[in-house]
């Protein structure tokens, strides 16, 4: 055979090779992304080159499927809601008590579904594998919760952390089926969200989330009633639903 026929074989194998290399890697961005949706986004524009992000992204799937999660039973789903609700009554006279406690209700329902909840990185981590369009949510609510610590963090900054935390709090009791759940009428397990509630006409319940991070949309609607319905009873009225008027996001 001619040496030129060789070399000719030798560069359409490497040619060959580079096409399907460049395939490969286009097929792991494309899954990757699918995956990850938002949180994809912000690893890659967090790191210094997307391969590495990729790569990052890659590492905690693998340390998420050496997890055994489980689902959380139906009692310990109404157990928890009910908790819930009992800590977004409370923040209209404890606002900051509310979020601690939001914050540590979290780490209670991860801990029993089998998160690791030491390190808050590392946790936030391994939900973004399971939950990326709620993560950023959790990583935002935890900020404010820091702050808070810090005598730092206003009521508006309390009031769009607990919103945010809950956007996760759902996510996590939600079956892993993605099946509603059947109580239709239990306010702390539903999926009914907005983007902007105003409460009373007054105080504003913002969640200023990109929309690519939400599951549907950010803000619970069903927060601000449960918040009203605790004032209103306070004050010797029934909760009128007509009071609630929700903003649209432009």
């Amino acid at each position: 055979m001619q040496p030129w026929v060789w070399v000719l074989l030798v560069v359409v194998v490497i040619v060959l090779a580079v096409a399907l290399w460049a395939a490969a890697r286009q097929r792991r961005s494309t899954n990757l992304r699918q995956r990850f949706g938002p949180e994809y986004e912000r690893t890659v524009d967090a790191a210094d080159d997307r391969r590495g992000a990729e790569q990052e992204l890659l590492d905690r799937a693998r340390r998420r499927d050496r997890l055994n999660i489980v689902a959380l039973p139906e009692p310990a789903r109404a157990r928890y809601a009910d908790q819930w609700r009992a800590i977004q009554e409370r923040f209209i006279d404890d606002p900051a008590g509310s979020v601690g406690s939001a914050h540590s209700l979290l780490d209670q329902v991860m801990a029993e579904r089998g998160y690791p909840t030491r390190d808050f990185e590392e946790q936030a981590d391994l939900v973004s594998v399971d939950h990326p369009r709620v993560v950023e949510n959790y990583r935002a609510a935890y900020g404010v919760y820091r702050r808070q610590q810090e005598g730092q963090a206003t009521t508006e900054d309390l009031r769009e952390a607990l919103v945010r935390y809950r956007s996760l709090f759902d996510d996590l009791l939600r079956p892993e089926d993605g099946a509603p759940d059947r109580r239709a009428d239990d306010a702390d397990v539903r999926d009914d969200r907005a983007a902007d509630v105003r409460a009373d006409g007054a105080a504003d319940v913002r969640a200023d989330v990109p929309a690519d991070s939400r599951p549907d949309v950010a803000a619970d609607r069903g927060d601000v009633r449960d918040i009203n319905q605790a004032r209103n009873v306070r004050a010797g009225t029934d909760a009128d639903p007509s009071t609630v008027t929700y903003r649209e996001q432009p």
